[in-house]
């Protein structure tokens, strides 16, 4: 069994988006040399998410939008701006997306359904973070 780990960084211009992030695993998966095997994607930070959907720019205006009505953005709403942090909605928004996604990897690729893709989530950008990719396998 062959164990292979990377971190992958972000740093998003604006509070929220969503980013393909499919060829930088792939890419861990060959750097990794396993061929049959599960990969995790974990997002490290507690106001960011992975996970996995279709790459389709309306679908991700749409997970924008029904984000934003769940959990808006609002600057002394939440009990969790006490602290002095102004992301409460973020955290909330991280917890309805995910944290992580494992996928099977077969023959040295992921063993996904149609048009999935991996994606990094971002609820509250404007400073690096970083999504640990973890390979274990033959």
């Amino acid at each position: 069994m062959k164990s292979y780990r990377k971190e992958l960084w972000f740093e998003l211009p604006e509070r929220t988006g969503f980013v393909n992030i499919t060829r930088d695993v792939d890419e861990c998966v060959q750097e990794s040399g396993i061929r049959e095997g599960l990969c995790l994607v974990n997002a490290m930070h507690i106001t960011a998410s992975v996970f996995i959907n279709d790459n389709e720019a309306g679908l991700h205006q749409d997970f924008a939008a029904w984000l934003e009505k769940l959990a808006p953005y609002d600057m002394y709403g939440y009990a969790h701006h006490r602290t002095g942090e102004d992301n409460g909605d973020a955290h909330l928004k991280r917890t309805i997306m995910g944290r992580e996604v494992v996928v099977a990897i077969s023959d040295a690729r992921f063993d996904f359904g149609p048009w999935e893709q991996i994606f990094y989530g971002e609820f509250d950008g404007k400073r690096r973070k970083r999504v640990l990719v973890k390979i274990i396998g033959m």
